[in-house]
């Protein structure tokens, strides 16, 4: 952000905080235009929306009418997930919950799940993951000095979702993701998601072990990621006219859902990562983000985002015993992890990556590949 002076969008909380921040003559920022798009191409209201949406439940139930599951809905104890189980299984459908144990889930989070799967009589697998590999990357990431530190368990929740599918041949996968509660990312806080290239990168750079077990795409899936994919992802809640209060309201009432704070605060380490790690080292605080989401769905106004941003990202005394957590969980001394903290920061292009490959020569090569393969599957 050198050389760039402060400025905040006149719609939304969005500021230059995201080094990538453009704005227009209104001073209206690229991330406010980008949402109202997609409000206009990817969401559904009222009356259309249901009707939607039974249309493409109806579509899965006859697809899958001699299979015991229809979809596949990752949960993790969040409102989003919570909601989306709880929206399926209102549709008459039925799922197939995945969670990936990390070793961070917070013991309400346990709780909401636990609670979620008996009220709405919902099958569980559960992938708990090699945690001495998974410290391993984690510490990778770390070291690295990224604000991607929370790409590991993404990628690897999708890698899940996916296999899972597969093996139970089930073609769909509802998901959580959303545009009224969840736009405005700035690809520099946070990148490389599906993109195990970047991962292994890293890991190869920073870590100390080998990788044997952790789930993840290989190549060629992720090739066919932007090709149509090998399961169909429905981002379900782009339908139902999602307001972050009406679902709170709902999971409570029938599911005993019990709150755990902020957003995505239903695991420990994304509190610390969201809360103290990314504001303290990069100065990008997720907050912004989510509200400027609500700000532009009229759910708050702007004044109330920014009275909640003038606010600590969540209690200063927890976040002290947070950061003494992660710093033992992870096998670094505090000394160490203060270090780690004040290092210069390091960004998704200072690493190799499948998507960085695909720019190059090798892009020829892995098309043809990508081909030949689709063509002996028929």
């Amino acid at each position: 952000m050198a050389g760039l002076s402060y400025r905040v969008c006149a719609r939304c909380v969005m500021d230059t905080t995201d080094p990538d921040i453009v704005f227009d003559a209104d001073g209206v920022c690229n991330h406010c235009h980008e949402h109202l798009r997609a409000i206009a191409t990817d969401v559904f209201h009222g009356e259309d929306g249901r009707n939607r949406l039974e249309a493409i439940a109806e579509d899965i139930k006859r697809q899958n009418r001699d299979k015991p599951y229809d979809c596949i809905i990752g949960v993790s104890g969040g409102v989003d997930s919570s909601y989306t189980a709880w929206l399926v299984k209102d549709l008459g459908l039925r799922p197939l919950a995945v969670h990936l144990d990390n070793g961070w889930n917070s013991v309400i989070a346990v709780s909401n799940i636990a609670h979620q799967i008996e009220a709405l009589d919902i099958d569980l697998y559960t992938h708990v993951i090699d945690w001495e590999e998974y410290k391993d990357i984690q510490r990778a990431f770390l070291k690295a000095s990224v604000p991607d530190v929370e790409v590991p368990t993404d990628h690897a929740i999708n890698a899940i979702m996916f296999s899972v599918a597969q093996k139970f041949g089930i073609r769909t996968v509802m998901r959580g993701g959303n545009v009224n509660t969840e736009s405005h990312h700035p690809p520099r806080w946070s990148q490389g998601h599906m993109d195990y290239g970047y991962i292994h990168d890293v890991h190869a750079k920073f870590g100390s072990g080998k990788v044997k077990t952790f789930p993840h795409l290989n190549f060629l899936q992720f090739l066919q990621l932007f090709r149509g994919g090998f399961v169909d992802t429905i981002d379900i809640l782009n339908f139902a006219d999602y307001s972050r209060e009406k679902a709170l309201a709902r999971i409570e009432s029938d599911l005993g859902w019990k709150d755990y704070g902020g957003k995505h605060h239903e695991s420990v380490f994304t509190r610390w990562f969201q809360g103290v790690y990314l504001p303290r080292k990069f100065d990008f605080d997720k907050r912004k983000m989510h509200l400027s989401s609500l700000i532009s769905t009229g759910q708050i106004s702007r004044d109330q985002a920014r009275a909640q941003l003038q606010q600590p990202t969540y209690d200063e005394a927890l976040q002290e015993e947070d950061c003494d957590f992660v710093a033992k969980k992870l096998g670094f001394t505090r000394a160490e992890l203060d270090a780690i903290m004040a290092a210069p920061p390091a960004f998704f292009d200072d690493f190799d990556s499948w998507g960085k490959r695909l720019e190059g020569p090798v892009a020829r090569a892995a098309k043809n590949v990508y081909r030949s393969v689709k063509r002996a599957r028929g």
